[in-house]
C-alpha cells in the first residue's frame, strides 16, 4: 500500500470491508458506503511513512499517546487523526501534489505515487470480487477524501534554500500550476471509479507553530503570506469541484473548508493555546523522541508544530460530515454525499 506498499495487510482489510454488515466509525451504525480511501498527507498518514527512510516519521512516543493503548501509531497526533474509520489509507507524511515536494525530509510519496499503489488495490479488488463489473458497482458507491497542497507550500514553495519554485512562479502561478496537475490527478480517480469525492481544501498553514517561530508574523496572529498562498489554492479548488460537477454529471465531487473551520475563535471551541504545540519540537517540527507532553492537550490546539491534537481533528470531522456552517463544505456536506444516488454508466474497473 501507499508508503511501505502492504499488499498483504490492505487484501485483508478489503476482504474485511466487503464481507462486513456494520462497523464502528465517527458514525456508529450500518455503514454509509461500502469502503473508503483516503489520499494525502501527514494530517491523515495512519503510519504508512512508518517502513521510509525519512525524518517524516512519528512512529515513537510521545505522538500515539492518547490513541487506544497509548500506542504510536505514526500518526502525526497525539491519537486519532480526522479521517479515522475503518478505510484503505494511501496518505503519507511529506506527500505533495509535486513529485519534488518533500525531497528534503527524505523517502515519500507523491499524490501520483499514490494513484499508483490505489490502481494496484483495484486489482486485487477485481480478484476478490471476480469481475470487473462488479468491482466498478463497488467502487462507484464508495466515498474517496482527498486531502494534498499543504505540503507544496510548507515543503516545497516556502522553502527556497532547497526549491526554486518561488523564484519560477508567484503565488498565483503557483497555484494554478497545482491546480492544473491536481485536476489531472482527480480526473485519473475518476477514471479508477470514484464517483463520491470529498476534496479537503488547505487549513490556516500560516497559523502553525512551525510557520509561527520560522517566518514571524510581523505583529498579526499569523504569517499572512502562507495564509494568502493558501486561499489562492483554495479559490482554485472550488472552481475545479465545480467544473468536476458540471463535466462529470454521474459523479459528485465537494469541497471541504478547512481553512473556514479554522478561522473562528479557538478559544470558543474550548482551546486555550493556539500559538504554540503541546510538545517540544525538533528540528522538522515534529515532538522530541520519548518528550513529555503537556498534560491538557484537550485544550490545544496544535500538537506539535504542524499537526492538530485529536481533539480539533475530532471537531474538523464533525464538520466535514455534518456541516456547523454552510460555508464549512460545498455544495453539501460528507453526510449527504455519501446518501446520494448515482446513476454511472457501466466503465471497466482499470
Amino acid at each position: 500500500m501507499a508508503c511501505g506498499m502492504k499488499q498483504l495487510v490492505v487484501v485483508i482489510a478489503l476482504a474485511w470491508v466487503l464481507s462486513l454488515q456494520e462497523h464502528s466509525s465517527s458514525v456508529h451504525g450500518k455503514p454509509q458506503v461500502p469502503c473508503f480511501f483516503i489520499f494525502g498527507d501527514s494530517l491523515a498518514d495512519n503510519g504508512n511513512n512508518n517502513v521510509l527512510d525519512t525524518l517524516a516519521k512519528v512512529n515513537y512516543q510521545p505522538y500515539g499517546i492518547d490513541f487506544p493503548s497509548g500506542i504510536a501509531t505514526g500518526r502525526f497526533s497525539n491519537g486519532r487523526t480526522t479521517v479515522d474509520v475503518l478505510c484503505v489509507n494511501y496518505a503519507c507524511g511529506a506527500a505533495g501534489i509535486r513529485k519534488e515536494t518533500g525531497k528534503q525530509l527524505g523517502a515519500r510519496i507523491s499524490m501520483g505515487r499514490q494513484l499508483k499503489n490505489h490502481k494496484i488495490i483495484i486489482s486485487r479488488i477485481v480478484d476478490i470480487l471476480g469481475k470487473k463489473r462488479l468491482a466498478q458497482n463497488h467502487l462507484n458507491k464508495c466515498l474517496y477524501s482527498v486531502g494534498m497542497g499543504s505540503n507544496d507550500y510548507i515543503n516545497n514553495y516556502f522553502v527556497p534554500q532547497h526549491y526554486h519554485t518561488s523564484k519560477k512562479f508567484t503565488t498565483e502561478q503557483y497555484a494554478e500550476v497545482l491546480i492544473n496537475q491536481y485536476s489531472w490527478e482527480i480526473l485519473k480517480l475518476y477514471k479508477y471509479g470514484a464517483r463520491k469525492v470529498a476534496l479537503v481544501g488547505l487549513g490556516l498553514i500560516g497559523c502553525t507553530p512551525s510557520a509561527i517561530s520560522s517566518f514571524g508574523t510581523n505583529g498579526s496572529a499569523c504569517v499572512d503570506t502562507l495564509n494568502i498562498a493558501a486561499q489562492l489554492f483554495n479559490q482554485r479548488l472550488v472552481s475545479l469541484v465545480e467544473k468536476l460537477n458540471s463535466n462529470l454529471t454521474d459523479a459528485k465531487f465537494i469541497y471541504i473548508n478547512s481553512f473556514e473551520m479554522g478561522s473562528g475563535d479557538p478559544a470558543a471551541a474550548g482551546f486555550t493555546v493556539s500559538n504554540v504545540g503541546c510538545c517540544a519540537v525538533n528540528e522538522v517540527g515534529q515532538c522530541n523522541v520519548d518528550h513529555a507532553p503537556c498534560k491538557n492537550r484537550t485544550e490545544y490546539v496544535f500538537w506539535d508544530g504542524f499537526h492538530p491534537t485529536e481533539a480539533l481533528n475530532r471537531i474538523t470531522a464533525i464538520r466535514s460530515y455534518n456541516a456547523f456552517n454552510p460555508v464549512d463544505t460545498y455544495p453539501m456536506d460528507i453526510s449527504h454525499l455519501v446518501q446520494l444516488q448515482i446513476n454511472n454508466p457501466a466503465t471497466p474497473a482499470t
